[in-house]
């Protein structure tokens, strides 16, 4: 595929991911009142928004934005279907993770969050969730409707 037109899709995506982008930023815009920092991250295709002051831990994904509650997205952490004791699995990168949410919000838009929640929101057996982790532990299979899904 032509340069030109991987961007010219990235940029439809954005466009079509846009409410959920501000939310994000909504969201990461109340957290720097109380300490976190932004910046974009272009391999993720993010702006990132680091010691976002709510949540239990790790990260969460609106459209083109990340909320992460640590120093660095490049961290290691455990799959959903390890930490609900579904099997022993190998570490991922907590960025790459999200990375494949960004990539789920490009293609879905505004779809994305009814159906994140219809598929069951932050559990192991959501198929976005095993999407995420799946390509976090192979860099494929982001698309959670696949047959692997």
């Amino acid at each position: 595929m032509p340069v030109y037109l991987f961007r010219a899709l990235l940029g439809l995506g954005a466009l079509w991911t846009l409410p959920n982008t501000l939310i994000g930023l909504l969201l990461g815009a109340a957290g720097l009142v109380f300490g976190a920092h932004m910046h974009w991250r272009r391999r993720d295709l993010a702006i990132v928004f680091h010691r976002w002051p709510w949540g239990p831990g790790g990260a969460i994904t609106f459209g083109n934005v990340i909320l992460h509650t640590g120093d660095n997205l490049d961290s290691p952490c455990v799959t959903y279907a390890h930490r609900a004791g579904h099997g022993e699995q190998p570490t991922i990168m907590l960025a790459d993770h999200e990375r494949a949410h960004v990539y789920q919000y490009l293609v879905l838009g505004p779809l994305f969050l009814p159906l994140y929640l219809l598929c069951g929101g932050i559990s192991a057996r959501n198929r976005f969730e095993r999407a995420a982790d799946r390509y976090a532990l192979s860099g494929r299979g982001w698309w959670p409707f696949g047959a692997d899904a």
